[in-house]
């Protein structure tokens, strides 16, 4: 999520809230050990379940541009969802031939 790691931005999640607004407050961080790697507190109604699906919205600013597979962090999907249905679809994923072909 360089979007949010790297520029003063704070996007929206679907059914989330400000920090402290409802009951349950979490700090989301990413998936790689970078002290930094903290992409901020927001609260939701309901207690978060492992397994629990976060729709980050509006986050392709820098998606894209800024990513890396340091630490073995896998390039991110590109997806469209539809909050009125739920309907997430991959439009297009990364996988070895990509990581490789970066590096030549």
């Amino acid at each position: 999520m360089p979007d949010i790691l790297e520029m003063p931005y704070r996007p929206e999640i679907l059914n989330g809230y400000a920090a402290g607004e409802k009951t349950h407050t979490y700090r989301l961080g990413g998936a790689s050990c970078l002290a930094g790697d903290v992409i901020g507190d927001w609260s939701f109604e309901q207690p978060l379940k492992a397994g629990d699906r976060l729709a980050f919205l509006d986050m392709s600013h820098y998606t894209m541009v800024k990513t890396t597979t340091f630490n073995g962090i896998q390039l991110p999907h590109i997806c469209t969802f539809e909050p009125e249905t739920g309907e997430l679809t991959v439009v297009r994923s990364f996988g070895y031939p990509d990581f490789k072909q970066r590096l030549s």
